[in-house]
């Protein structure tokens, strides 16, 4: 955030560019100090130099002549060293432009040589690239610097606090770097220091980064505090690691005019005392983690121009107070969780020309009136809100926007007629807007300057002839329909041929767009500079044409879901694809060998599609950057290439469905990132012109028996399916170390031989064997599958018991069946304990050997009771005669008493 500076600083700013390079040709008669030249030549010979800028420096040269050096007047002694290099080049440019420029970046080493410019008082070595060294500890030598700027010139470490020496430095620039302090005792020394930046550095462990600077006499601005006359005006301690609360230092700073704390980790509520500062122009304590209320004393800020409290936890109402601030032309409270509706007040502030409320939790219904005298309005974002409006069909906004973000409001089932009098419109989101209509004629004709379209997710329906659109159009999710066209800034008289020299972003998904490719891709945007081109999900037809020679800035294309045939055509391969999505089409034939020059392309779906032949073995040797590599049902014959084990960035790799034989390669264990954290990536592509839009990469994958499309969780997914072939032999034992490794699926193949007990040393929450032929036990080390939640082992040849742990008695009994299993959660119990295995019968239990106790002991006992009791009464006559004797005493007993009771 740069900060206006005061009218006090100019005379001292304006003394540096005076010191322009022409001071040297002034000084041509002058011959430079002989031990400077030495000391320069010995500098440069320390420095990387590509671009060869510093040609000039030879030996017996006039240094004073050189490029880059300024020498005194009289004296010839070297003043002045200007090695920035040439400005940035802008968006724009070619690839050669920004080669160039990266190219003229100083780099290497800085010699202490320096130590020789004894008068040497202006130093510029910034926006260089000094890659990991530190500041030179000897730079607290140069006792007669007075401006030192190093900003991003790529330092590193710490701030070498012998820079306090510098008695004389008045400017010293460091900004931009990767530093650090735990002190800032280092600035008490800086006497004549006026302008100090810091932004960037990181002061979370420096607790006197505010009294430190407060004690400097003549300092005029920090950049990380402006002094005049009457005291301080301006602080600027944004991007500096802060944490904390708002230091309560600045309730002291009556006169302050300028407090930018952005871009910290300030954790407080928003303290009473900084209401108080009624001279304060511009406040800005935006993307901290600020919470409470916005106070209702904020009306005292009288004078405040700039107001930014964004990207905070704030989760009050907006007060009604804010009313009051007449000269308020910014206000931004976005990224909060602020309730409630728009106070009515908003529209007392006839100053604004930036209101920002998007990404909050308001609600309620906006009127026409909030905006009666907002006729300086030039911006107005509220997006990601729950709010209403819809004014009067004749209702003319007394503004004129170039940027208007409405995404999520209710605006009615027509579309929005009071845009037809924005005639600046350079940015437009109304997505998600409820709007159920026909985009109208003079919408299509609306604004030259149109950078930025947002119609999706409403029901806008008709066909589109073109699109009076620069840079990005986004009509996802909605009812179009007809032929592709020219999304230009061309009327529909303008030749077919011509082309689309800016559009970057064309996002077409989910409506009913049919008919061919060629027109849009082979004339519209022949030559273009579009990066991201979605079109899946329609109706298209027909084959995609070969004319993608010219498109290298094209890194995203979608179209997936359409009706697709033919073959890939060769020219695609010339673009500079990260990802490609043909998924769900009908195309056939062989992967171009041209693919192989995509060596950016981090996702690659072909899937459900008619693609046949060999795997392509280049796929590691030129595709290293695949994530996720999708060839799920096609017509893929032949074997696993062992090259697709180098794919150290594989994440997410799908054969499934194809016709693959042969053994699975052990080599597998090689994909590095699903065996280590560290390979694994988080891609996003966000959109240049706007914040409104991100786009993730996005993959459709197959996990736990359910296909789900993962975009902003893409990173964090690793799978490996290989199911539906005729992949044979066994499992290998190295996948168990692809610890990282969440879904495994070897259903449906020929696999035989036991499970490895490796894979239970997995991390795995999903697995699959299923409908293979796969014998022995599941092994106890199962039991460790602490995370599993979907598994599938059915139709295989196991026995055994299940092993005993909280997931495997979790699922359902089809997860095991087909096969000889026993034990929980099956109703088959298992009758003993199992003997030890075979080893000679593949570790499988020697069942025949089991006997059934109980069978035994029935017949043993009806032995031992007939041999022992009615044999005997059988053979022996005395036994005989005595026992029948003995039922007859019985017999004749029971009768005469039965008798007796009966009387």
């Amino acid at each position: 955030m740069t900060t206006p500076l005061p009218l006090s600083l100019f005379p001292f700013l304006l003394f540096i560019p005076a010191f322009c390079f022409t001071i040297c040709h002034a000084n041509s008669n002058l011959l430079c100090i002989e031990s400077e030249r030495e000391a320069l030549l010995k500098f440069k010979n320390h420095l990387i130099d590509r671009s060869n800028r510093l040609s000039s420096w030879i030996e017996g040269g006039d240094c004073c002549e050189w490029t880059g050096i300024v020498c005194h007047n009289s004296t010839g002694h070297v003043n002045q060293l200007h090695l920035a290099p040439l400005s940035e080049p802008d968006e724009f440019a070619t690839n050669a432009e920004w080669e160039a420029y990266y190219n003229s970046l100083l780099g290497g080493k800085i010699n202490p040589s320096l130590l020789e410019l004894k008068h040497l008082s202006f130093l510029d070595l910034s926006n260089n690239n000094f890659s990991s060294i530190h500041i030179p500890k000897f730079f607290g030598l140069l006792e007669s610097l007075q401006y030192l700027n190093l900003s991003y010139a790529q330092f590193q470490g710490a701030i070498p606090h012998n820079l306090g020496n510098l008695s004389k430095l008045q400017y010293l620039d460091l900004r931009g770097n990767d530093l650090k302090s735990k002190s800032l005792q280092w600035v008490s020394g800086l006497s004549s220091l006026q302008y100090l930046d810091l932004s960037f550095a990181n002061l979370s462990k420096a607790t006197d980064w505010v009294q430190v600077p407060l004690k400097l006499p003549s300092l005029l601005e920090l950049q990380f505090v402006i002094f005049s006359l009457h005291g301080l005006l301006s602080i600027d301690i944004s991007v500096n690691s802060l944490e904390g609360p708002v230091p309560d230092y600045f309730g002291n700073t009556s006169f302050l005019e300028v407090l930018d704390l952005n871009l910290n980790n300030l954790n407080s509520s928003i303290p009473n005392f900084l209401y108080s500062l009624n001279r304060l122009h511009f406040l800005s304590l935006s993307s901290n983690q600020l919470q409470g209320t916005i106070s209702s004393v904020i009306g005292n800020l009288s004078s405040v121009t700039h107001l930014d409290l964004s990207e905070n936890q704030l989760n009050s109402q907006i007060p009604l107070s804010i009313g009051k601030l007449s000269s308020l032309k910014l206000f931004d409270v976005s990224e909060n969780q602020l309730n409630g509706q728009i106070p009515s007040s908003i529209g007392e502030l006839s100053s604004l020309k930036y209101f920002d409320v998007s990404e909050n939790q308001l609600n309620g219904i906006v009127l026409e009136i909030y905006f009666s005298n907002l006729t300086r309005l030039t911006t107005l974002k509220a997006s990601q809100n729950m709010l209403r409006f819809e004014p009067n069909s004749s209702w003319i906004p007394p503004f004129q926007c170039q940027t208007i973000e409405l995404g999520r409001w209710q605006l009615g089932l027509k579309f929005p007629y009071w845009l037809k009098f924005q005639k600046n419109l350079s940015e437009l989101d109304i997505s998600g807007a409820g709007i159920s209509d026909f985009v109208p004629i003079w919408f299509l004709n609306l604004s030259p300057k149109f950078k930025y379209v947002n119609l999706s997710y409403n029901q806008l329906a008709g066909g589109i002839s073109y699109l009076n659109v620069k840079d990005s159009v986004d009509l996802t999710s909605n009812r179009f329909t007809g032929p592709l066209s020219r999304y230009n800034n061309l009327h529909a008289s303008d030749p077919i041929g011509t082309t689309i020299p800016t559009l970057q972003f064309l996002i077409l998904s989910n409506n009913s767009f049919s008919g061919s490719l060629f027109e849009l891709v082979c004339h519209s945007l022949s030559r273009g500079r579009i990066e991201v081109l979605f079109i899946d999900k329609n109706l298209l037809t027909g084959e995609i044409p070969d004319c993608w020679n010219h498109l290298e800035s094209l890194k995203i294309l979608n179209l997936g879901n359409n009706n697709l045939t033919g073959k890939i055509p060769p020219s695609l391969g010339r673009t500079g694809l990260h990802w490609l999505n043909l998924r769900n089409n009908s195309m056939f034939g062989e992967l171009p060998s041209t693919l192989q020059n995509l060596t950016n392309l981090c996702i690659l779906d072909l899937s459900e599609n008619h693609f046949s032949g060999n795997i392509p073995a280049w796929i590691d040797d030129k595709l290293s950057s695949l994530t996720v590599l999708s060839l799920r049902s096609n017509n893929f014959d032949g074997y696993i290439p062992h090259k697709i084990c180098d794919l150290q960035y594989l994440q997410n790799l799908d054969l499934s469905h194809n016709n693959i034989l042969g053994a699975i390669p052990n080599c597998l264990s090689n994909l590095s990132a699903m065996a280590y954290r560290r390979y694994q990536k988080n891609y996003q592509f966000l959109w240049a012109s706007t914040r409104t839009t991100l786009i993730s990469f996005s993959a459709l994958l197959m996990l736990k028996g359910r296909e789900d499309d993962y975009s902003a969780t893409l990173g964090l997914v690793t799978s490996m399916d290989l199911s539906a072939n005729s992949l044979t032999g066994e499992i290998p034992k190295e996948l168990g170390s692809l610890v990282e490794l969440r879904s495994l699926n070897l259903s449906r193949n020929l696999l035989t031989g036991n499970i490895p007990d490796e894979i239970g040393n997995m991390e795995l929450e999903s697995l699959d064997l299923s409908m293979n032929q796969l014998n022995g036990e599941i092994p106890s080390s199962f039991s460790n599958l602490n995370f599993l939640n979907h598994f599938n082992a059915s139709y295989n040849n196991l026995t055994g018991q299940i092993p005993t742990s909280t997931q495997l008695q979790s699922f359902e009994n089809f997860s095991y069946m087909g096969n000889h299993l026993c034990g929980p959660p099956l109703t088959k119990h298992c009758s003993t304990k199992r003997s030890p295995p075979d080893v000679a019968n593949n570790g499988s239990s020697s069942e025949g050997s089991n006997v059934n106790w109980l069978y035994v002991s029935i017949v043993l006992g009806f032995v031992m009771g007939f041999w022992g009791v009615v044999a005997p009464l059988f053979f022996i006559r005395s036994w005989r005669h005595a026992y029948y004797l003995k039922l007859d005493h019985v017999s004749r007993k029971l009768y005469v008493s039965w008798a007796t009771m009966g009387m």
